[in-house]
């Protein structure tokens, strides 16, 4: 069983930036495809952005891409979302999620998720 905590969310205004971090315990984490998603109020879970086994890949959303950043340390068992020029629209709970084998995109298919972390975004 893996768990996964997420941390380093906040309050900060447009603009500015953040870096999430997710801790994993359990499991074999050089062989999780790791992901990032956010639910905002009232919508569904949607997905921002995952980092292949071994860092063999990264993936993003259309709407993060070229502002935010994914990426792992597998001696630390630790992923990261460093979060730049960040906007009222990346307001959200931000989940981690993990699962073995090749990197996904949608929620249903990931085994493993944290509590979440609450990021705002004020104008």
């Amino acid at each position: 069983q893996v768990q996964l905590v997420e941390s380093g969310g906040g309050l900060v205004q447009a603009g500015d930036s953040l870096r999430l971090s997710c801790a994993a315990s359990g499991g074999t984490f050089n062989l999780l495809t790791m992901g990032w998603f956010r639910q905002a109020p009232g919508k569904e879970r949607e997905f921002v952005a995952a980092i292949g086994r071994w860092s063999g890949g990264t993936y993003y959303a259309e709407s993060v891409k070229g502002r935010f950043t994914i990426s792992r340390d597998n001696p630390k068992k630790t992923m990261y979302l460093q979060m730049n020029s960040l906007k009222p629209e990346d307001t959200a709970v931000y989940y981690c999620a993990a699962v073995q084998g090749p990197p996904k995109s949608h929620p249903n298919e990931y085994k493993f998720w944290g509590q979440g972390t609450q990021v705002t975004v004020s104008s």
